[in-house]
């Protein structure tokens, strides 16, 4: 009886059961060049789970192949989303859960390195938008954020990481373990989707945002606040807008676009129409909004953590 068989097979059945596909494109890398083992592509659940598959699999990972898969959909995404987390907290998975964003799958790829699959959509999803829900998530949870593309691949469980960096301290090649699986759709899929269409309308293209070593001008700022206005469809919706919930929802986005506080400040500052208005406590109003901008993220499974560092920018005049 060959027992690390029979675990590889276990292991292989639970995870294709639980993120179920028509299709699954395999891949087998080298562990030094990186380059792929001449195999074919695609396979059914039922082909990739036999024994002579799962003996062949073995085989060439004994030789130095890693050993990945994605569910298959043509040139679309098939509707579940990789969350590399190399560095995940140990809270990572509960909060993951608790703002409906729950895996199907999860895979310990080595000591401390995770890969959780989320499925969003039972229908298969536009590359464009699962590859921006891949980088809301990677954002949320701190995951890898060059592993949110929308054909990225996971690693199959009950095979080795062949990688020479994650081998363990006596030498050998880590397991890649299943600890999660089971068949479920994020709660929250929907409204992930929603979001991630709404940034990519066409008034959602980058903004340009100052170093933080060079003051925002107001020229500056209230072209990003009008922007983002229009982004947020506010004046269309709002012909008459509350500017204190247009200020939240502006900070909001900007949050969510890793700005730092001070910047965010400074913005809505020398951006917001006619500001200060009525406050009497201009300061006090701003930090109470920033506040409570970031404790909303929190709720929506969007952590506000901003970086030191410059979003993405493009040509503004």
């Amino acid at each position: 009886m060959d027992r690390g068989f029979f675990i590889t097979l276990q292991a292989v059945r639970r995870q294709l059961t639980a993120m179920p596909s028509d299709l699954y494109q395999l891949r087998l890398l080298d562990r030094h060049t990186r380059k792929p083992a001449p195999v074919e592509p695609l396979w059914t659940a039922f082909q990739l789970s036999r024994g002579g598959m799962i003996r062949f699999l073995r085989l060439r990972n004994r030789e130095g192949f890693d050993v990945y898969l994605r569910p298959y959909a043509a040139e679309q995404n098939a509707g579940y989303i990789l969350v590399d987390l190399d560095t995940a907290a140990p809270s990572t998975l509960e909060r993951m859960s608790a703002h409906g964003h729950e895996p199907c799958v999860v895979t310990e790829t080595s000591a401390g390195h995770l890969q959780a699959w989320v499925r969003i959509s039972e229908t298969p999803l536009e590359p464009t938008l699962a590859t921006a829900i891949g980088q809301r998530l990677a954002h949320a949870y701190h995951g890898d954020p060059a592993s949110t593309d929308w054909r990225h691949l996971g690693r199959l469980a009950g095979f080795t990481n062949q990688k020479p960096t994650a081998r363990r301290p006596d030498g050998y090649a880590p397991w890649v373990r299943l600890l999660y699986a089971h068949s479920q759709l994020a709660s929250q899929g929907a409204s992930l989707i929603d979001a991630a269409r709404r940034g990519l309308s066409p008034s959602s293209a980058p903004l340009i945002f100052p170093p933080m070593t060079t003051p925002i001008t107001p020229v500056a700022a209230a072209a990003i606040y009008q922007r983002l206005l229009n982004r947020l469809s506010i004046p269309q919706r709002f012909p008459q807008p509350d500017w204190s919930i247009a200020d939240l929802w502006i900070a909001k986005e900007l949050f969510h676009c890793r700005i730092p506080a001070e910047q965010v400040q400074a913005i809505l500052r020398l951006g917001s129409p006619g500001f200060p208005r009525r406050h009497g406590k201009p300061e006090d109003y701003l930090a109470r909004t920033l506040r409570r901008a970031a404790r909303d993220l929190e709720q929506a499974g969007f952590p506000a953590r901003p970086r030191a560092r410059c979003v993405k920018v493009c040509q503004h005049a």
